[in-house]
């Protein structure tokens, strides 16, 4: 009862287990089958003690039943799936620290100070229709991002061995242990490319000054790329690799003159995909798709799931909590997108369809008799 309280609460993006408190006197505690709502104290206590390895299961059993139903389809044309991994920072206190708080030192006007805070690090699946959050491991004290997406990446490879084919990461996961690690798995990996490997980078700004560009025109955006196989310069990974290239140009209405203006990007990645599994264009797309971890998990998330509100400070409760909203967060876009139909979509946003759940759990039993045909 206690995790189906906090299932109700997420899903109906009430942000607060005191609000949810509110909500005691609502017929839907009252349908058959259901027990009292327990306190807010008694929700945060019991799930500071949690197992999170079932709520880790019950994700995955959403994840099984979406893929027999054939629900899930590839957002690419090669029909392959990739998983983002990125960290999060959820929340920081100047006074307020558990067992599980990183920390670091800042510098103020009236002199250093000690920071709490806590990140993890997620995956999600990318998918056609929506973006599928898979799981995420806590980053301990004393550990940097990449330690925390290692240990992420040997259950996700464990519990989804065929749920994708590649794992993309921002300029942090160029390294060759991250890349190694995924290789050992059988899985591709795909990292921006940054001054941190400078000969490699160097090697490819050479050799693509002497090759005409691949220009692919898509709408206002027209793109340059480079892709070259190959690459032996990053001498720690000890093998080749691949290094894709993308200048683009993008024309924009200024909002504040009403005049057209083009802007540019530079885009480069490290990858150990072959071009036998992805041309050059699919690539690029691929590579962009990083994007939606924070378009579509974090900013959604934690704007209208309320996911950095800290029910209960503790390193289990956080945990428990997030994957809480993660499960909530499938549930619905899967609702959304496999029973609605797509005049029904399109025409209410997903912060509406939001708020109907949240009528039903704060509907009385005296609002509901009024609200039935005479």
């Amino acid at each position: 009862m206690v995790v189906g309280s906090a299932l109700a609460m997420t899903l109906a993006q009430v942000g607060s287990l005191h609000a949810l408190e509110q909500t005691k006197a609502s017929f839907f505690w009252k349908k058959e089958g259901e027990g009292a709502l327990p306190s807010a104290d008694t929700i945060g206590s019991v799930l500071s003690q949690v197992n999170t390895a079932a709520l880790r299961a019950t994700i995955k059993h959403v994840y099984y039943k979406l893929k027999r139903n054939k629900a899930l389809c590839s957002p690419f044309p090669n029909k392959h799936f990739a998983v983002v991994v990125d960290g999060h920072e959820s929340s920081a206190s100047f006074k307020r620290c558990c067992c599980g708080c990183l920390h670091r030192e800042l510098k103020t006007t009236s002199g250093s100070v000690i920071q709490y805070y806590h990140r993890h690090v997620m995956a999600i699946l990318l998918c056609r229709d929506f973006a599928l959050l898979l799981d995420l491991e806590m980053q301990r004290p004393g550990e940097d991002e990449v330690a925390a997406a290692t240990r992420l990446l040997e259950r996700l490879v464990r519990d989804y061995p065929r749920a994708f084919d590649t794992i993309i990461g921002d300029g942090l996961y160029a390294r060759a242990s991250f890349f190694k690690m995924v290789a050992d798995h059988g899985k591709h990996a795909i990292a921006v490319l940054k001054d941190d490997r400078r000969d490699l980078l160097q090697d490819a700004m050479g050799l693509f000054k002497q090759e005409e560009p691949l220009v692919l025109r898509k709408e206002r955006l027209t793109r340059r790329c480079w892709d070259m196989e190959g690459f032996n310069s990053w001498v720690q990974l000890g093998k080749d690799v691949r290094v894709v290239r993308s200048l683009e140009a993008r024309t924009v209405r200024s909002q504040m003159t009403g005049k057209e203006e083009t802007r540019e990007s530079d885009w480069m990645w490290a990858t150990t995909v072959p071009k036998e599994e992805a041309g050059t264009e699919v690539f690029v797309e691929t590579g962009h798709k990083r994007w939606d971890i924070e378009n579509k998990a974090f900013n959604e998330l934690v704007t209208y799931w309320h996911a950095d509100h800290v029910y209960k400070h503790a390193p289990v409760a956080i945990e428990a909590f997030w994957l809480i909203t993660m499960l909530a967060y499938n549930l619905f876009h899967a609702f959304i997108h496999l029973n609605l139909k797509p005049v029904v979509r399109t025409a209410y946003t997903k912060h509406h369809l939001g708020r109907l759940v949240a009528a039903e759990l704060y509907k009385t039993k005296a609002s509901s008799r009024h609200n039935q045909p005479p």
